[in-house]
């Protein structure tokens, strides 16, 4: 019988661990990186650190749950996405804890990427999705991607960019926008419910979309326009989630009319909010699918999930 797969993701702003058996999640621990409220983030070198200080404890809880014995490989995140000029510093720390406890357990490494491991962890009840083609937006601070994906192989994609955001991306738009109206960082939670206290939702904020390229930057001034001038924060909050949605509307009706219509699967830290998925299923029509809110937002199980299909050969 398989045994389990220890996972590593050190991204921008949570240290998580997870193991991923035969019956799914065996382990799941995260450690958001602390940001000091009013701030919009950190710097990569403050990531570095915090990521080192916050590291070992999880490995160490993720042992007390899975007995290290009954680990048959490590997989770690070792850049955004799968391609050779991808890096940040922040990923470096888990890579290099990874490689530690794969020597010493005497078993493999699997490098992988964050972007790979969203996908997965959002295909986790929606494994169906893999026998065929089918779209990914993958929503975060970093990633705004409208991506074509096809199963090439066990614990492998085929990912192939269609669209993105030429400027800012979703989860960035959210936290400015957040922090404006005193939500702490990062913002989803805090502004999600805020949103859902809005009374009138009558405030549109204008969508930029060509083809299958959005822009993101004009609705952050428009936000804080529409703030300045006195508008309610929760009305400012639901105009955001609003306009990610018409916005998305957008870019898949573009991707289905260049490209045909394929199940789309909504991942990233943006898209665990359920107030986006309403308004995307009011808006349109294409098969929906979304990752489990727990698992939407950074996370080590996608990447656990994809070194355990690799090594099980599924």
């Amino acid at each position: 019988m398989m045994g389990a797969v220890l996972g590593i993701d050190t991204s921008c702003y949570t240290t998580s661990v997870a193991c991923f058996g035969e019956t799914g999640v065996l382990y799941d621990g995260r450690t958001l990186l602390p940001v000091q409220r009013g701030d919009r983030g950190l710097r990569q070198s403050e990531g570095v650190f915090l990521h080192t200080r916050q590291l070992p404890p999880l490995v160490e809880a993720a042992f007390r749950a899975v007995p290290s014995g009954s680990v048959r490989a490590v997989a770690c995140s070792r850049a955004p996405v799968d391609r050779e000029d991808s890096y940040m510093p922040v990923f470096l720390t888990g890579m290099g804890v990874a490689r530690a406890v794969a020597a010493s357990l005497g078993v493999p490494l699997l490098s992988l990427d964050h972007q790979s491991g969203h996908i997965r962890a959002a295909l986790i009840g929606n494994e169906g999705l893999m026998k065929a083609p089918f779209y990914a937006v993958h929503l975060s601070g970093g990633t705004t991607d409208l991506l074509a994906v096809e199963t090439k192989g066990p614990g492998s994609f085929s990912i192939e960019p269609l669209g993105r955001s030429e400027d800012l991306h979703a989860g960035q738009l959210v936290d400015r926008v957040g922090v404006l109206l005193g939500c702490g960082f990062p913002a989803g939670k805090e502004m999600e419910a805020l949103a859902r206290k809005a009374q009138a939702r009558e405030l549109r904020i204008p969508a930029s979309v060509r083809g299958l390229t959005c822009s993101l930057s004009g609705a952050e001034t428009a936000a804080k326009r529409a703030w300045e001038a006195g508008e309610p924060a929760s009305e400012v909050a639901f105009g955001v989630y609003d306009l990610l949605s018409r916005t998305l509307t957008k870019l898949l009706t573009n991707a289905v009319a260049r490209h045909g219509e394929r199940p789309v699967l909504l991942c990233g830290g943006v898209a665990s909010s359920l107030l986006l998925r309403e308004l995307l299923r009011e808006r349109t029509s294409l098969p929906l699918f979304f990752g489990e809110s727990r698992y939407s937002s950074d996370n080590a199980v996608g990447v656990a999930a994809l070194g355990y299909d690799r090594e099980a050969g599924q």
